[in-house]
């Protein structure tokens, strides 16, 4: 497939034909996956072990989370410091890569406040007109 080809759907292609995958799937493809927007996010504040993080996501199970961990430690988001003490210390934090994406977060941290706030008062006008026409 030609660079023009595999761009042609994307609506900034004269910005992003001259890499081989479109910058916004690649980013697609980094984020998605079980709960790895909410890893990045709970490490944006801070470093963090592995129970600490289980802890912020209970649904998680820890297969998942490990799955999710090594995956963007292979993408370079996170790092991963193993200590040699007994038992095992490992603690998980944000690589300069990562730490990139902190205000793309908190803009979607932004976005979702606003959201709900919308949808209050959505919900507050909703009842007072309900309640105007009894």
């Amino acid at each position: 497939m030609f660079d023009a080809e595999r761009h042609n759907s994307c609506h900034m292609s004269d910005k992003c034909i001259r890499y081989k995958v479109c910058p916004m799937v690649l980013v697609q493809q980094l984020l998605s996956g079980k709960r790895k927007i909410l890893i990045l996010w709970y490490l944006s504040s801070k470093v963090l072990r592995f129970n600490d993080i289980k802890r912020r996501l209970p649904d998680v199970t820890q297969k998942m989370l490990t799955q999710q961990l090594r995956s963007l430690e292979e993408d370079n988001l996170i790092y991963r410091k193993v200590y040699p003490v007994v038992p095992p210390k490992v603690e998980y934090g944000l690589t300069d890569l990562g730490e990139r994406i902190i205000p793309i977060l908190e803009m979607m941290h932004g976005f979702g406040a606003e959201y709900l706030e919308i949808k209050s008062s959505e919900n507050v006008l909703q009842r007072k007109a309900s309640s105007d026409m009894l």
